[in-house]
């Protein structure tokens, strides 16, 4: 089976989800697998994944391309699946690639197998689970038209490490991006240097409990200790404390860190979807009864503001 990977990067550096979606795609195929790098720089960028076990890049170079396009992005991608004819193609689940696989889906008349946790070809046609009602249960899915898409779930998926001894032939792909109804002149990012949330280790989560935007700074200062990102509950982002951006739920993102931890968040079903996946959960919730210790595997009853200070000043002092 030949499997195309798109390989999102920014500002020259290949995300970790869609490394991830690269190794993975490196253990379905039996054949070819071909990576789609896009931007300004990509032939230069698209060799170092041969290491992750691409046998080709393709790589669309323009200018225009430097920042995120979906007209110009989705263009490239289909030209690149009517050039080598795959099997099934993958991408990251990220922002990117959640807003390209519907639209790359719609162009080429196939379905999209979103969000999922594991892969398999079966009977030709890419077969995927992912999980459904808020994460309470897991559902096979099938392709029944080829090239399935599907969008990987960061974390989901370990990647291989890198063999520098590998390399991948590089194919400069011509954009032909000239006639773009709109073009990107800029991204401002609220985030600047932070961490992505969906690829952190270590994620410090704040909810109604911390009461205002100004504690959410005991949040952060926890996050900085542990090398991690800010996340919020949904009840934190509607009070405005936090940016969307950090939500991390059903409505949000969903995170699988090494630790999470969980403050002032009572553990609705909808916060409990984007975060069960960390592989340890530590709450701290004044509620003893509060359903996020149901599922924490550490948990601390008491004041997350007065909790909080003290964890990050002990963790300080090991470090």
């Amino acid at each position: 089976m030949k499997v195309l990977v798109f390989a999102e990067q920014r500002n020259g550096e290949f995300r970790k989800a869609a490394v991830e979606a690269l190794c993975e795609g490196r253990r379905l195929a039996d054949g070819e697998l071909i990576a789609v790098v896009i931007g300004k720089g990509a032939a230069d960028l698209g060799g170092q994944l041969g290491a992750y076990g691409a046998d080709k890049i393709l790589a669309f170079d323009h200018d225009l391309l430097e920042l995120y396009s979906t007209e110009g992005f989705t263009a490239c991608l289909q030209k690149a699946a009517e050039t080598v004819s795959p099997d099934a193609i993958l991408m990251a689940a990220t922002a990117m690639g959640r807003d390209l696989a519907p639209r790359l889906g719609a162009r080429l008349d196939v379905p999209v197998l979103a969000d999922v946790t594991k892969l398999s070809f079966t009977d030709g046609n890419i077969e995927a689970v992912r999980p459904v009602y808020a994460g309470k249960l897991n559902v096979t899915v099938r392709s029944k038209k080829s090239p399935g898409i599907a969008t990987t779930r960061p974390k989901a998926f370990l990647p291989t490490e890198p063999d520098g001894s590998k390399t991948a032939e590089v194919v400069a792909m011509d954009a032909a991006v000239g006639d773009l109804k709109a073009r990107v002149k800029q991204v401002q990012s609220e985030a600047e240097g932070m961490i992505e949330l969906t690829e952190a280790d270590f994620i410090v989560s704040g909810g109604r409990g911390m009461k205002s935007a100004e504690n959410f700074k005991i949040i952060e200062d926890l996050a900085k200790v542990l090398g991690g990102a800010v996340g919020a509950s949904r009840a934190a982002v509607d009070s405005d404390w936090r940016g969307h951006g950090d939500q991390v739920g059903q409505t949000g993102k969903v995170v699988a860190p090494t630790l999470y931890i969980a403050a002032g968040i009572s553990g609705a079903i909808q916060h409990l979807a984007g975060m069960t996946s960390s592989k340890v959960i530590v709450a701290i919730n004044k509620d003893a009864d509060a359903p996020i210790f149901k599922i924490a595997d550490y948990g601390i009853v008491g004041d997350a503001m007065e909790v909080l200070p003290v964890l990050t000043e002990a963790i300080k002092a090991v470090k």
